[in-house]
């Protein structure tokens, strides 16, 4: 053609247009020739025998094939329409010349359809222009569409497929061009040949897909090689890539796959980052799943733009079928169906090499196993079918068996913590199916800590985070008919999963439901052979985590009257703080949202104890860490300030590291911050003993930093501190309140002591807490009886009441007074309370001396005050009653001692006698200067005269007269007392005094004739 010239004008682009009829007619004369070859002697049943070509007819073909391969080349230059006619026409000549040829014996016979391939190749082989690429792509897509692709041989006799190799060069350099349309191509060839690969009824045996999958395998390594070129890629073609990947992978052998793994850490981590990149892409996310997996900390990054879905290349027709066949929406059939198969290869390729790993002999961070922990991490957090959980924690279940020790060590926190996370997520689930599996992952958990940490402390830790966590992705509360909030079904199902966690009874059951072996919680195989599972510990863990599952509904329950009732908040807020104390970090953010809430109510004491709690943190961690400043006597010092310090905080969960939380943020200065606002809120509580208290504790931050000047201010502090104590003050009022009917819900028919300020009056509380509570004040003082009420009708008992002291004789008779010396006022801390309430026999509240009795209660709370909250519980309620003559007893005794108290106060300056001068004259005005049948002279005739003194008991008498005897005496050395004191301005007050004791005198003679004598 070319020496004729015929290669210029439009005639000689129509020969090429029709080039393909030439192509043709070569094509069918060698088929007729290779049927008239072997026609005559093919045996009955059997397949024509392949041609082979002379050498003339061979060298011609070629330089036919080199000359319209040099204008496929010059066309693309001019113009693509006719290059990619003539492209199509030679790959089409190609493919039927394989049919004809023997492909076996192309290399060895160098037969045409091999070289032609192979020429082809050549000679564009490095073209990038995107005309010549596309006919590539074109050309091989019809040459690998040969039924006898799969068994071409190589250019050596060592090699394996060629064309296969050729295909995975140039689809990666496609994908590495910026032509996105040819990308797309390259992507769908691929696909369509798997897909004819895996339904051709000639390679359904194992070896024929293992065959295959090690053709394709290459274009894995290459990917890895080169892994940018597979990232730039969008988002189709990365789907129909990593399809490709996942079936290459189904097919290949282990050996293979482990071979791939041992190269580098580098390379088998990129591999896993493909599986990754699967589960993102195949996941089919439902609506419902967004509640449950964005808003976390723990969640999958951001959802990024949505996949597209294979069922978009589906026809119509075949839609509505796939429909009206499942009755469901085809789109959420296929892709669900679709995303389980991705998650269930990915999961048996990661077990695969957890087997692996165990022998040693691949290559990967040991450390930490990141392959596998990054894995169950993004297989966790994604939405998966059922299919796949039952399938998971089988798989999960072995993993941890081989590796559990570096699964749960402490660098693996990130992953123990997320996968924790999303177990407990699981638990939420109110499918039983998912809920069930749920809590044999928690198991499995608990039992790698048991058999590797030996404790669950760390294991308790990462729970209680992510439980926190949890909390603010799931509703616990929902609303009722009515308005009113209560529990929700996703709470409800989270605490039973947590009930079952440490159900032994129930373990067996779900043990056998989740294909799990029955011993698989008590006993580890070839690792350890004693049982270290303590269902006693599991039952600790499953408790404290429903205590912080409590708190938190609690705290939402009542967010409708947190601004309302702030007795409730701070109670919240203190419950939140105790369920959260075995972490750190929780425990002290609640610590402080309660320390805040008690400012804003101006209650400083209960502030300072807040931040003393905060500080005890802190120390307490500190002190395990060994440092040097503090040390456990310190933190017991501490503790006897605040009693609530946590115990919980052990060494292990203040070492703990997980994500934010632990002993990085526990430090001496924060210590310090927290102990110097404890000091400043006693100080304004007036608790001066408590400040003192603080202040050793201070010192020894001081001393270690040799701070000399702030130990100076410390020491001035300290005598500024002891100088105050001694002044008599009272800090706080106590009142104690009781809760009548149903409408209170938890606080009906439970008594609380609340602690007030000095300033909050009876009235001030009860006008404080009717408005709090709607409800109505009961003003009698006979013993409630609840029944009697009226139902639907909320009633409050308010009553005042008065700390007890420690050595206090709650059996005495006589009225309390205080004795605020230095002493008891470092002692200043309550859990006892008492109140005396006056009744008869007969019924009535009050009645005359002879009949009037005496009941007095005593409480006991649950902790002492102050505390952290401003109310605590009653746990105990004990009563004393006494008798009317033991009353007036009592009445008489406490006079003598007020009068006593005085007199025994120790001598001062002549400035400081006023004050003492005024009590003294108080006293003596009520008890001496009387008037008739008032005072002691009013016992005296209840008594001492007539019928009543006939039912006093033997030992009643003697003790009445003894007590009117001594305070007579202390009365008459009471006035003498006065009359060194006094002024001349009080000298006719005290002869009112002495007539006054004159007159009791005489008038106490006609019931106790010694008297005059005794005086």
């Amino acid at each position: 053609m070319q020496a004729k010239g015929y290669r210029v004008g439009p005639f000689y682009d129509d020969v090429l247009a029709m080039a393909w009829f030439f192509l043709e007619l070569v094509v069918k004369s060698m088929a007729l020739e290779q049927t008239r070859l072997f026609y005559q002697s093919l045996p009955l049943g059997e397949d024509v025998l392949p041609l082979q070509l002379k050498e003339g007819v061979f060298r011609s073909i070629m330089q036919l094939y080199d000359c319209l391969l040099t204008e496929v080349d010059e066309r693309c230059e001019k113009g693509f329409s006719l290059a990619k006619r003539l492209n199509s026409s030679l790959a089409f000549f190609c493919y039927d010349l394989l049919s004809i040829i023997e492909p076996r014996q192309v290399f060895e016979l160098h037969s045409v359809a091999q070289v032609l391939v192979s020429l082809y190749m050549d000679t564009f082989s490095g073209e990038c222009q995107s005309v010549l690429h596309d006919c590539k792509l074109t050309f091989l897509q019809i040459i690998c569409d040969h039924d006898l692709f799969v068994e071409m041989p190589g250019r050596e006799p060592s090699e394996r497929n060629y064309l296969s190799s050729i295909l995975i060069e140039e689809l990666f350099l496609t994908w590495d061009h910026d032509d996105f349309s040819q990308g797309a191509k390259a992507a769908r060839i691929l696909v369509i040949l798997m897909c004819k690969h895996e339904f051709d009824a000639r390679y359904q045996k194992h070896e024929d897909k293992l065959y295959i999958a090690q053709l394709y395998f290459p274009l894995i390594g290459q990917i890895l090689d080169e892994i940018i070129v597979f990232y730039n890629l969008n988002a189709v073609e990365k789907r129909e890539v990593l399809i490709v990947i996942l079936q290459i992978i189904r097919n290949l052998d282990d050996a293979s796959l482990v071979k791939a793994w041992q190269q580098s850490i580098a390379r088998t981590k990129l591999f896993f980052n493909l599986l990754e990149e699967c589960l993102i892409l195949f996941e089919q996310r439902k609506p419902a799943d967004i509640m449950l997996m964005g808003s976390s900390s723990c969640s999958p990054d951001g959802e990024g733009p949505t996949s597209p879905k294979y069922s978009d290349r589906l026809s119509p027709a075949t839609n509505n079928y796939l429909s009206d066949a499942s009755r469901q929406e085809v789109r959420e059939l296929l892709e669900e169906n679709l995303s389980a198969a991705v998650s269930l290869q990915v999961l048996e390729i990661t077990e695969k090499f957890s087997i692996a790993a165990a022998s040693h002999n691949i290559a990967t961070d040991y450390v930490r196993l990141d392959c596998i922990t990054s894995i169950f991490m993004s297989l966790f957090s994604r939405s998966q079918p059922l299919a796949f959980w039952k399938a998971l924690f089988p798989a999960f279940n072995r993993v941890f068996n081989l590796h559990g020790a570096t699964l749960i060590a402490r660098e693996n926190g990130r992953f123990l913590k997320q996968v924790a996370f999303h177990l407990l997520r699981l638990a939420v689930f109110r499918n039983d199916n998912i809920r069930k599996r749920a809590v044999i992952g928690l198991q499995i958990l608990v039992r790698s800590s048991f058999y590797y940490l030996l404790q669950t402390t760390s294991l308790r830790v990462i729970l209680t985070i992510t439980l926190s966590e949890l909390m603010t992705d799931v509703q616990v509360t929902e609303m009722k008919s009515d308005g009113t909030l209560q529990e929700s079904s996703e709470a409800r199902c989270l605490r039973k999963s947590l009930q079952e966690m440490a159900d032994e009874n129930r373990s067996f059951e779900l043990l056998k439901e989740c294909v799990l072996p029955e011993n698989a919680l008590v006993e580890i195989a070839e690792v350890f052979s004693e049982n270290r599972w303590s269902w006693s510990e599991v039952k600790y863990l499953s408790d404290s985590l429903i205590l912080a599952l409590d708190a938190s509904l609690e705290h939402a329950l009542l967010a409708s009257v947190m601004t309302v009732d702030r007795y409730a908040a701070a109670e919240s807020f203190y419950k939140l703080a105790m369920a959260y104390a075995s972490v750190p970090d929780l425990h002290i953010i609640w610590l402080l949202r309660l320390c805040d809430a008690h400012q804003e109510m101006q209650s400083w004491a209960e502030a300072a104890q807040c931040a003393v709690a905060v500080a005890g943190v802190v120390m307490q961690a500190l002190v395990d860490r060994n440092d040097d400043v503090w040390s456990r006597d310190h933190v017991a010092a501490l503790r006897k300030i605040c009693p609530v310090v946590s115990s919980e905080i052990t060494a292990e969960a203040s070492a703990a590291e997980v994500e934010g939380y632990g002993a990085s943020n526990l430090t001496i200065d924060s210590a310090m911050k927290y102990l110097q606002l404890a000091y400043m809120l006693f100080s304004q509580a007036g608790l001066h003993h408590f400040c003192a208290s603080i202040q050793e504790l201070i010192i020894p931050v001081y001393k270690s930093r040799r701070g000399f000047e702030q130990l100076t201010k410390c020491d001035t502090l300290l005598t500024n501190i002891d100088e105050s104590i001694p002044i008599p003050v009272t800090d706080a009022t106590y009142y104690r309140v009781g809760f009548y009917g149903d409408r209170f819900g938890k606080l009906d028919r439970k008594e609380y002591v609340y602690r007030e300020p000095c300033d909050v009056c009876l009235g001030d509380i009860m006008e404080k807490l009717s408005h709090i509570y709607e409800s109505s004040i009961i003003q009698d003082f006979r013993q409630v009886k609840a029944d009697e009420l009226q139902s639907g009708v909320c009633y409050l008992e308010i009553t005042a009441v008065d700390p007890v002291m420690e050595d206090e004789d709650l059996c005495s008779t006589r009225e309390r007074i205080f004795s605020l010396s230095a002493g008891s006022m470092r002692a200043r801390v309550f859990d006892r309370f008492l109140f005396d309430t006056p009744f008869t026999k007969n019924g009535k509240t009050q009645g005359g001396l002879e009949d009037q009795w005496k009941r007095r209660t005593v409480l006991q709370t649950e902790g002492s005050f102050p505390t952290l909250v401003n109310r605590l519980l009653v746990i105990k309620s004990e009563s004393l009653e006494f008798s009317p003559v033991e009353n007036a007893i009592g009445m008489i005794e406490t006079w003598t001692a007020a009068l006593r108290n005085e007199l025994e106060e120790p001598r001062s300056s002549k400035v400081d006698q006023l004050p003492r001068l005024q009590r003294l004259q108080r006293i003596l005005q009520g008890n001496v200067a009387v008037q008739m049948n008032s005072g002691v002279l009013s016992v005296c005739t209840a008594f001492l005269s007539g019928e009543p003194a006939t039912r006093l008991h033997a030992q009643e008498l003697p003790q009445l007269i003894g007590a009117l005897l001594e305070f007579m005496a202390v009365c008459e050395h009471a006035i003498r007392v006065h009359f060194r004191l006094i002024g001349e301005e009080d000298q006719d007050f005290h002869t009112q005094l002495v007539n006054g004791f004159q007159y009791l005198t005489e008038e106490l003679s006609h019931y106790i004739p010694a008297i005059v004598s005794d005086l």
